[in-house]
């Protein structure tokens, strides 16, 4: 047999280990794109449920008491909950609600209740 192969065997290999790598490196790009997405979909998550509920307690307060407070805050597992209120405009009150969350994102919201209808009726976030 005459040994003329000029190295087939060693490209090949090489090759396939390449293709191999390129693929198993694409996945391992999806998986920390997924968890990354995953993570910052249960934060925002969280957020609205802190604002929704604390929407609610201030709503319930209202209903209650007729009033809201001028200032308040409410405790949840991950984070404070702050709402400062402003003197009301005819029949519509100014809420602002401060949210710090325990990784120390905070997030700002406004609430606009009417106190005649005793709910809310407008909702903006700042960024």
């Amino acid at each position: 047999m005459k040994k003329n192969q000029a190295g087939f065997t060693y490209p090949l290999t090489l090759c396939v280990v390449l293709v191999f790598f390129l693929f198993l490196s694409i996945r391992v790009e999806q998986l920390l794109t997924e968890r990354k997405v995953v993570n910052q979909t249960a934060i925002l998550l969280q957020e609205e449920y802190y604002f929704l509920s604390s929407i609610k307690k201030v709503e319930n307060r209202l209903t209650s008491t007729g009033t809201i407070q001028s200032k308040g805050s409410f405790k949840y597992g991950n984070g404070t909950m702050d709402y400062q209120a402003d003197a009301p405009v005819n029949s519509v009150q100014r809420v602002n609600f401060t949210l710090r969350l325990s990784s120390g994102i905070t997030v700002i919201g406004i609430g606009y209740f009417d106190t005649k209808l005793k709910r809310i009726v407008k909702w903006a976030e700042k960024n």
